[in-house]
């Protein structure tokens, strides 16, 4: 039975790695069996909240404003978790972030873990479903602030701890760490035509893009210039 691992949660601004950004990381460290150390950090994801993430994790601008940037945040996760498989719920997409943004910063992060979600799916078939949401209800679990990360990532330590304690003597293979497998190529930072662009569009136009454009990706940049062209129109060039 595995005793030593790091389980994380994240909260992020949208569902896909390429495009949207993390806001927070949590997690727990165990070693032999107890918890040794947490990780927690509020990210400043240099865009605008969106309104139904802040609904449903509580995460608002304020909160972030002053958190510390995502280059920062991943590579002390990264060094906070090595050495360590990964625990989580749907643990595949929580490491597609990270992935994505160790990439894009050319850290190595490569990792083996343990899904929650698929052994729930597998030794609780009848839980009518398999959120860790409704999991922790379920099994009464201790849970703090749903959707937070740090919350999320004791939620996912303590289920982990459950399965395995019910199910893993029986089936020891299903509870070993697995190598995570997402494939992902480094993002280029916005060119500096690009963001001078941008920035012109902004001011000719009179809008807010709700976003610090010098923290923008080459693909990110040409998404945005094609929808503020697409909705306003060009801008003189300089």
């Amino acid at each position: 039975m595995v005793e030593s691992y790091v389980a994380v949660d994240l909260e992020m601004t949208g569902l896909h790695a390429k495009t949207d950004r993390i806001l927070e990381i949590g997690a727990v460290k165990v070693e032999k069996g107890k918890c040794s150390s947490v990780f927690h950090r509020m990210v400043d994801p240099k865009i605008k909240v969106p309104i139904q993430i802040t609904e449903l994790t509580g995460i608002t601008d304020e909160m972030v404003k002053y958190g510390c940037n995502t280059e920062m945040a991943v590579a002390g996760f990264v060094e906070f978790a090595q050495g360590f498989p990964l625990v989580g719920h749907n643990i595949m997409f929580d490491y597609s972030f990270l992935k994505q943004c160790a990439v894009n910063q050319g850290i190595a992060f490569e990792k083996e873990g343990i899904d929650t979600l698929k052994l729930a799916r597998e030794f609780l078939p009848e839980a009518e479903k398999k959120t860790l949401e409704y999991l922790c209800a379920y099994l009464n679990i201790p849970r703090g602030r749903n959707h937070r990360a740090l919350e999320d990532a004791m939620a996912a330590d303590f289920l982990f701890r459950y399965l395995s304690e019910q199910f893993g003597e029986a089936e020891p293979g299903a509870f070993l760490p697995k190598p995570l497998l997402y494939k992902v190529k480094k993002q280029s930072p916005a060119t500096k035509r690009q963001k001078k662009y941008l920035k012109e569009l902004e001011a000719w136009h009179k809008i807010d893009l709700d976003v610090e454009i010098d923290s923008l990706t080459r693909s990110e940049a040409s998404r945005i210039t094609n929808r503020v062209l697409k909705a306003y129109g060009k801008a003189p060039r300089k």
